[in-house]
């Protein structure tokens, strides 16, 4: 059996990385090839420069992008059409926020050790998108933790230190010196590069493709 091995560059408070991970999952039904598929997720800062507690998302489409947020508006129609369809029930109210996500990323590094990661980046979308929380609040994070029972102390423990900074500032810095430079990004056997979120049939086509050619060799 072939490795189809995804790697995947996102982060928690990107919606196209929720709608891209969930064509990725209906992608693996669709594909022909039969692999052992192994994920991970790589940390990617849109706000890096943000403060705790995050600001209001009117206020920083303004002052980042020049432009008024607006309730309705075509693209996110279209992009909550497309969430809705994947079984997201994205929401963006009035005091809807955006968040420095760095301690999130130190949180899913720490996940990936215990083998959960795919799960706790869900469950971070989730509360995000869905449930208007803060995904980089401790307290939001050892829910999570909790939830999938993982052991929370230690995820505090971690948060309240140092642990996993460098980790995850080496991981950005990889993926800088790609050149990638938005999200999501899919990187397949570590040779093939799919930015966007990309519809499921394309990415099956891709999977299908990529485990031929691993066949073949």
């Amino acid at each position: 059996m072939q490795t189809l091995k995804i790697d995947i560059v996102s982060d928690v408070v990107c919606p196209w990385c929720y709608i891209g991970y969930k064509q990725l999952e209906k992608a693996l039904l669709l594909m022909n090839a039969t692999a052992k598929v192994v994920i991970h997720w790589h940390a990617f800062e849109l706000n890096p420069t943000l403060p705790e507690g995050g600001e209001d998302i009117g206020e920083h489409m303004q002052r980042k992008y020049g432009v008024q947020a607006k309730a309705k508006s075509p693209q996110r129609e279209h992009m909550l059409t497309l969430a809705k369809s994947l079984g997201i029930d994205m929401k963006f109210g009035k005091g809807r926020r955006i968040y420095n996500t760095f301690k999130a990323h130190r949180a899913l590094f720490w996940a990936r050790q215990q083998g959960c990661q795919t799960e706790f980046k869900l469950a971070l979308f989730k509360a995000y998108f869905e449930e208007g929380q803060d995904p980089s609040d401790p307290d939001v994070l050892s829910k999570v933790a909790r939830d999938l029972s993982l052991d929370e102390k230690e995820l505090q423990g971690v948060l309240s230190t140092d642990k996993y900074i460098n980790e995850v500032r080496a991981e950005q810095k990889t993926v800088y010196s790609m050149g990638i430079q938005s999200v999501p990004t899919f990187i397949l056997n570590e040779k093939y590069t799919l930015p966007g979120a990309q519809d499921a049939e394309r990415l099956a086509k891709a999977f299908d493709h990529i485990c031929a050619e691993a066949a073949a060799s």
